[in-house]
């Protein structure tokens, strides 16, 4: 021990006892009893056993100052250290809440959250705070044994279907219906190719990765940026590369793009928002959404406009746009795209569409609306005040606009 055992057996009154209290979580860990820990300590049986299951003996010092930071200023660490998972069992003795307690750790509330249901005792419910340190060890070490190579039986089962020609998938399924009450013997189709690829001891043989339609031994990268193709055959322009006029919407004739989906992906309707008044236009797409049909809707519907407001149009990355070249030649109205997975850089028309679906829900087929139908949407909606044009009509602001 680095201290001396306390020779005065008596209360001690709010004493700290931080030295004492690491000690008998050592001795706890080297396998001692708490009674034995407890007597060696110096200490009583049953401040060793809230120490245990996660009560403090310190509460005035905890009443004094309710939030207690038990992580150093840098921040956590990725994995939670055992003293916090005793702090975490101070707290829930003492009836915090998640969120209180991660607070005071500087931990995500869904780290506590999952932190007690996975440790807590499996029959009592109670978060003891050394068994729940002592089960996140035991979790920890990777590699873990691999199921496959755990189990000989399961590991000649798929040598032979794989000797077969059998693919990984149809190997899982056959294994289900072969051995339908022993889950043992049930793998996934990735578990295979882990243990092909991988090649662990005691995993399956080298030479049976050739029988694999593919043929390789070895997992491919699917995506390698130095061999995407381009998705248009012409080259697409970005956002970043349009007009600055365009993104403070002070001058008219910017617009925004999208497709609504109808039900099963079958039936779409083409929207077009201009940025600076939102005023909407619709596109009958009345077969399908194709490229072509797409081309040939926004260039019919975008030469009705004047020239003023015939400046750009934005649209995201969708198969529908790719001929847009052939749209600018006809318009003379370039093209810009967003950035994958970004559609707040066509906000005004993602929230336009959403207004939409009042009209056009979700699950429905968008082809029963004729083209007088998608008109009449239109002008309702270009006839609603917007707060965000001061309570102006996108009609009444276009109209302001042309006529400056």
């Amino acid at each position: 021990m680095d201290f001396e055992i306390r020779k005065v057996r008596t209360a001690q009154g709010p004493v700290k006892l931080s030295r004492e209290r690491a000690a008998y979580s050592r001795l706890v860990q080297e396998g001692y009893s708490n009674a034995e820990a407890c007597r060696i300590i110096g200490i009583d049986a049953r401040t060793g056993r809230k120490w245990r299951n996660g009560r403090s003996a310190d509460r005035r010092q905890k009443a004094a100052s309710p939030i207690h930071l038990v992580v150093p200023p840098s921040g956590p660490s990725r994995y939670l250290s055992e003293d916090e998972r005793i702090h975490i069992a101070d707290r829930l003795r003492e009836k915090a809440t998640v969120r209180a307690i991660a607070a005071e750790l500087r931990r995500s509330p869904s780290t506590v959250s999952r932190e007690i249901r996975r440790n807590r005792h499996p029959d009592s419910g109670a978060y003891r705070p050394h068994a729940a340190q002592a089960r996140a060890d035991a979790r920890r070490p990777r590699p873990k044994p691999r199921k496959i190579g755990q189990n000989p039986e399961l590991r000649d089962a798929v040598q032979g279907m794989l000797d077969e020609k059998w693919s990984p998938e149809q190997i899982c399924h056959a294994l289900r219906q072969k051995f339908p009450d022993r889950p043992e013997m049930h793998v996934v189709h990735e578990t295979v190719y882990q243990a092909l690829y991988v090649q662990g001891r005691g995993q399956l043989r080298r030479e049976l990765a050739g029988a694999l339609r593919s043929g390789r031994a070895r997992r491919r990268p699917q995506r390698q940026a130095n061999c995407r193709q381009a998705r248009f055959t012409t080259p697409m322009v970005m956002i970043s590369e349009r007009p600055a006029e365009a993104a403070d919407r002070a001058v008219p004739g910017h617009w925004e793009g999208d497709l609504i989906i109808g039900k099963d992906g079958k039936s779409a309707i083409g929207t077009l928002v201009e940025r600076a008044t939102r005023y909407v236009m619709l596109l009958h797409l009345p077969g399908d959404h194709g490229a072509e049909t797409v081309l040939t809707a926004l260039t019919a519907t975008v030469q009705t406009l004047p020239v003023q407001l015939k400046r750009s149009l934005t649209w995201d990355q969708g198969s529908e746009m790719g001929r847009h070249g052939e749209f600018t030649i006809a318009t003379d109205v370039p093209v810009y795209f967003c950035d994958p997975a970004s559609p707040w850089q066509r906000g005004s028309n993602e929230n336009t569409n959403g207004l939409l679906r009042q009209y056009f829900p979700k699950g429905t087929d968008l082809s029963v609306h004729s083209p007088e139908h998608l008109a009449a949407v239109a002008d309702q909606l270009n006839r609603r005040p917007r707060k965000t044009l001061g309570w102006e009509t996108p009609a009444e602001r276009l109209h302001k606009l042309l006529a400056a």
